[in-house]
């Protein structure tokens, strides 16, 4: 089994988003969950919303252990913005990976981070 590191799941989940960014004019539905996602994991948001008409994110992030708040903003570039939300801990390049096979991106190209 070929081990991949951690910078290589980095930089397909990036060109990933950028594809997926290119392609969801076309159809927003198939990479809104995708997008969200990302926005989830980095923020640990919750109720995420894009717009990607008005280019804009409405999002529930945490303020304690218990209490959230809404936090909207807009977003003139999701590619930018989604690609400066990843981050490298184990629990990111796992969602990353199963992102990418959940995508068929590049199947087979990538092992579970162990």
């Amino acid at each position: 089994m070929t081990s991949f590191q951690p910078s290589q799941i980095i930089e397909e989940f990036k060109n990933f988003i950028h594809s997926s960014c290119a392609n969801c004019e076309a159809d927003i539905s198939t990479y809104s969950s995708l997008h969200k996602g990302i926005v989830k994991m980095y923020f640990a948001a919750r109720r995420v919303e894009i717009d990607y008409t008005n280019h804009s994110i409405k999002a529930e992030i945490p303020v304690s252990d218990h209490e959230y708040t809404t936090v909207n903003f807009e977003c003139q570039d999701l590619d930018r913005f989604l690609s400066s939300c990843i981050k490298a801990d184990k629990r990111s390049l796992q969602f990353y990976q199963s992102s990418l096979n959940y995508y068929n991106h590049n199947p087979g190209t990538l092992t579970q981070v162990a």
